[in-house]
């Protein structure tokens, strides 16, 4: 496990150092925080539903929470294989005691570190509410699992479309694409009649994952198929970089 922690803390100082990270986390608190302004200024609407709370909306109720889950996991990812490919530096990292597995999973967590810390501020929001309105803390806790299950899920998607280019946008735009079809059974699921392939398909919605864990739902059914997924894409990404080694 050392070279999958030696690796992590590689990512994660180049997140903290390089100019792209603090882009990202200033473009991904911008819109956290444009997003809670805007819930704030529609709850304050008389005509708005009074029995609603700004973190009914926050987590998975905006077109802002999905826009920022849907842009960041290949935005943090893109460069984490595909750059030390074109570079070479990925050969002379994998001439070090630490296997294919290993770097793909030391750079997988260290973007999960780095998206964690993007989510952090946020709890200053929380805590606001929390002192304006009484709040129950387990459906707070159930959406952070969740936004945290999901996340973790797309970054698995953009490690491995870093693994299969050179090119960080490629990876970037080819993980946007994998990680937008997973929303797919979300508009497919009011489309079709079979109630078996409605229900699977209500299973694999993420909107209706989201809607469950803000009120505190946490169905183990979720994280697994969260993990489940996550797993797949990094064996797919272990195998690109071992199917690569030399070219």
């Amino acid at each position: 496990m050392k070279g999958v922690f030696a690796t992590m803390e590689r990512e994660l100082r180049s997140y903290f150092l390089s100019p792209l990270g603090w882009v990202v986390a200033t473009g991904f608190l911008f819109m956290n925080g444009l997003s809670f302004q805007t819930i704030l200024d529609y709850l304050n609407d008389p005509r708005a539903p009074a029995s609603m709370t700004p973190l009914d909306f926050f987590f998975g109720g905006t077109l802002f929470f999905w826009l920022g889950m849907l842009f960041v996991g290949p935005v943090l990812t893109m460069r984490l294989l595909s750059e030390e490919r074109r570079s070479g530096t990925l050969e002379m990292l994998l001439t070090a005691p630490v296997t294919e597995g290993q770097v793909v999973l030391g750079k997988y967590l260290g973007a999960f570190v780095f998206y964690v810390f993007l989510w952090l501020p946020t709890l200053v929001y929380v805590l606001l509410i929390a002192k304006q309105l009484p709040l129950d803390w387990g459906p707070v806790a159930a959406s952070y699992v969740g936004t945290l299950g999901i996340g973790a899920m797309f970054l698995a998607i953009g490690v491995f479309t870093s693994a299969v280019t050179r090119n960080q946008v490629v990876a970037a735009v080819f993980s946007f694409a994998l990680t937008f079809l997973c929303f797919l059974p979300a508009f497919l699921e009011f489309l079709v009649n079979d109630p078996k392939v409605r229900d699977t398909l209500g299973y694999l919605n993420l909107y209706q994952h989201m809607d469950e864990f803000s009120k505190g739902i946490v169905d183990t059914r979720h994280l697994v198929y969260y993990l489940s997924v996550s797993a797949f894409f990094l064996f797919l990404a272990s195998r690109a970089v071992e199917a690569g080694k030399g070219k």
